[in-house]
């Protein structure tokens, strides 16, 4: 039954998240990018430098098990979740440029998601051969990656209205067979997750917080308008843990490397809807000082 969820029921659940993804992208989401070249690029690198040097920093600091930090880092690496876009709505960021930061994020994490990965498996599983994403393992990651998120794209130019159509029903979807696929992934590594979810919780929250303060913070201090500024902090700080989880578990074969991931996914929704909170009362606070001023 594990085995089975691993190695079929989470791929499907990905495939289809990444394929709903897809629906909604069109080329103009990637041409945007020379349009607003400045936020695109401070907010990748937030999340191709900053946030791999941030999460090592942290493994250090909480001393991890040399699995549970090669799990950590494997979730930095990952690109942004499009639950970030619908954060982003929520908090009134500029959700085109969401979509194309994780159209554009999708395609480099084919390359620095196996880089990242190995670097950390190097460091803290030095002569574990076994371990580690080479060239046909790679492929795999490109393919889990960006195989439906091409197919979903072809479909939207093929059929436009069908892809609009769809685009609801797949979300609930993916979101329901994940639900699903997930909870039976816990039930069946229950003692595994029980055993170190204690250890994870402290340096998952401290993690997650860190990349949404720095994806909201980087860019504002480039006077970067506040919903781009928005939208990079969620693009930022809400990574895609199915894609971890799966990289993890299918193509590495490590249920425990996929642990930080479980327990960020689980987290991450609270975190980031209390973050949106805050820098929206932040905005609120700061509108009736200046018209006080103002009078």
């Amino acid at each position: 039954m594990g085995s089975t969820l691993t190695t079929i029921g989470l791929p499907v659940a990905l495939g289809i998240i990444m394929f709903g993804l897809g629906l909604s992208l069109t080329p103009g989401d990637f041409a945007r990018v020379a349009k607003q070249p400045k936020a695109v690029i401070i907010a990748l690198g937030c999340q191709l430098v900053l946030l791999p040097a941030l999460c090592f920093g942290l493994v250090v600091l909480f001393q991890l098990p040399p699995l549970l930090a090669v799990g950590m880092l494997l979730l930095a690496a990952s690109p942004g979740g499009s639950t970030a876009n619908l954060y982003s709505h929520l908090f009134r960021g500029d959700v085109a440029l969401n979509i194309s930061l994780t159209a554009i994020n999708s395609i480099i994490a084919i390359f620095t998601l196996p880089l990242i990965t190995n670097l950390a498996i190097t460091i803290f599983l030095p002569g574990d051969d076994g371990l580690g994403i080479q060239f046909a393992k790679a492929v795999e990651v490109f393919a889990i990656v960006l195989g439906p998120v091409v197919l979903g794209m072809l479909v939207r130019w093929w059929k436009p209205r069908f892809a609009d159509a769809m685009d609801k029903p797949v979300r609930i979807a993916s979101m329901l067979i994940l639900a699903i696929v997930i909870a039976g992934a816990v039930v069946v590594n229950l003692d595994l997750l029980i055993s170190n979810i204690a250890g994870l919780a402290g340096i998952v929250v401290l993690f997650c917080v860190l990349s949404l303060t720095l994806g909201f913070l980087v860019p504002r201090l480039f006077r970067v308008e506040r919903r781009q500024a928005v939208a990079s902090s969620f693009e930022i700080g809400i990574h895609n843990a199915t894609l971890a989880i799966v990289i993890a578990q299918t193509v590495i074969g490590s249920v425990e490397m996929s642990l930080p991931a479980a327990v960020y996914g689980v987290l991450m929704f609270f975190i980031a809807l209390a973050f949106g909170f805050v820098i929206r009362e932040r905005k609120g606070a700061r509108e009736p000082a200046s018209a006080s001023a103002a009078m």
